[in-house]
């Protein structure tokens, strides 16, 4: 089951050729899904060809290859992570039972809604995305753009694959719908906010893949720990390829960072205008921006109280992050966790069940995890000499969903009024006037080895060829 088999119309390590009727009902959804790309994919690509890694096998060591591909002829496929012998639900009412092989009657709506949900996102990010190769820092991150599409696009197939087999005519309906939905669409847009915002320029690009590629990681592998074994199984093995989405946003974020702090040291001046007149972007925009970020990905993981998240834990579908790693019963029942309240003008903190907090859980550990790479981005600053420092905001500011939904909180965790709101705001989250600086300095750089003025390049290139290597020849 490690490796895939290249000979098929659709790449699989699950065997799809004995399963005829599965076979051809994935095929008939292949074109639409083809037509698809053609339509909202990287625009104007279809010729290039791009040094892209492909999947090979599932094995953690050697599990891919480089080489030149056409993304239209990129070999989207199926592939799970191996099964584990005699594997049990590890959590929840469940606990100590065999993994479950089929849906379970009883857990069927809960579970098609989990995948869809997650399947709507990759999707509508290749749509949010499919702009920027027109205004490329470089070959480099062309390249890198077009890795992170493609596999968002396998990443769509893993869940298609999961709703065509297991949830017949309901499943290739929600196929189908999958390729309906349009990111920022007002009439059938993608289901998750975070979803339908526009990524205008590379920034936000760099932002998206580092904030929002990170709440993947998060609820991947909390899909991971389920007891639905073909889910857990299928997203162990997106989970390998999520890392290099992780990787472009914070390196690309780490290479503005230091090109801004070069030209500082250059000019000598912090003044963001005289900065922003040098060509490249100001820290206090960067601290914008990833306010911006941070606060519309956490929104992403739902109500602090949700009786959802409680449902979907209780019922085995869907764990906590590094759910085997944790020390308590794996039950919860009589277990509490502290969320956050506006009590007379005040944050409170208030004790509530656990299994209702576990979005808040989930969030939580997703904020560990993206302070540690600010903080990675910040040694950058203090290696160049400067006094400034990039911080993640409070998990109160500027949130949409849940008990804190437009109430009024500085990045530094105060109650505001409408009025300080109002006043400062300009100062918390981009301008009007930011965007369009920013935009303003997106030109398409190609000429390999060749970057824009605004980023550094990196310090080394992708599998082990050089920087200036051509990374995408165009057709």
């Amino acid at each position: 089951m490690s490796s895939i088999d290249y000979s098929q119309k659709i790449p699989n390590n699950v065997n799809l050729s004995e399963d005829r009727t599965l076979q051809r009902a994935l095929e008939q959804w292949q074109p639409n899904y083809l037509s698809w790309w053609n339509e909202t994919g990287p625009e104007g690509s279809t010729n290039f060809d791009v040094y892209l890694r492909t999947a090979v096998s599932v094995d953690p060591q050697g599990w891919a290859q480089f080489g030149y591909v056409k993304m239209p002829d990129y070999r989207w496929g199926i592939f799970l992570n191996p099964a584990e012998q005699d594997r049990k639900i590890h959590f929840g009412d469940h606990l100590g039972e065999p993994a479950w092989q089929e849906v379970p009657g009883e857990h069927r709506a809960n579970l098609r809604r989990i995948i869809v949900t997650q399947g709507d996102t990759e999707p509508a990010s290749v749509e949010q995305q499919k702009h920027l190769g027109h205004t490329a820092p470089s070959l480099y991150d062309l390249r890198n753009l077009f890795q992170v599409n493609v596999e968002e696009g396998r990443h769509l197939w893993a869940m298609v694959y999961l709703l065509h087999k297991y949830f017949g005519r309901d499943g290739r309906e929600e196929g189908e719908a999958l390729l309906e939905r349009r990111s920022g669409d007002q009439d059938n847009p993608r289901i998750l906010g975070a979803f339908n915002e526009k990524t205008p320029d590379w920034l936000s690009f760099f932002m998206f893949t580092y904030f929002t590629d990170r709440d993947g990681k998060f609820q991947l592998c909390a899909l991971a720990e389920s007891g639905f074994d073909p889910l857990a199984r299928t997203t162990r093995f997106m989970l390998t390829e999520e890392a290099h989405h992780m990787f472009v946003g914070e390196s690309g974020v780490s290479r503005i960072v230091q090109r801004t702090c070069q030209v500082m040291n250059e000019l000598k001046t912090d003044d963001p205008a005289k900065l922003r007149a040098a060509g490249v972007i100001d820290l206090p925009t960067i601290q914008r921006y990833l306010n911006f970020h941070f606060s519309v990905t956490i929104d992403l993981f739902g109500a602090d109280q949700s009786s959802n998240a409680a449902t979907f834990y209780s019922a085995g579908l869907k764990g906590r992050f590094d759910e085997g790693k944790r020390d308590d019963d794996h039950v919860l029942k009589g277990d509490v966790y502290k969320v956050l309240e506006v009590q007379g003008g005040k944050l409170v903190e208030k004790e509530v069940p656990m299994l209702n907090a576990l979005n808040e859980v989930l969030r939580d550990d997703y904020i560990k995890d993206s302070v540690s790479g600010v903080n990675r981005w910040n040694k950058v600053i203090e290696k160049a000499g400067i006094p400034f420092r990039l911080k993640v905001p409070h998990k109160a500011f500027n949130r949409q969903i849940g008990a804190l939904a437009g109430v009024r909180i500085s990045p530094d965790g105060r109650p505001v009024s409408d009025a300080e709101w109002d006043a400062n705001v300009a100062q918390w989250l981009p301008t009007a006037e930011d965007r369009a600086f920013v935009a303003s300095l997106m030109g398409r750089v190609v000429e390999p080895g060749k970057f824009a003025n605004w980023i550094a390049p990196p310090a080394i290139g992708i599998n082990r060829q050089p920087v200036d290597f051509e990374y995408v020849r165009f057709g």
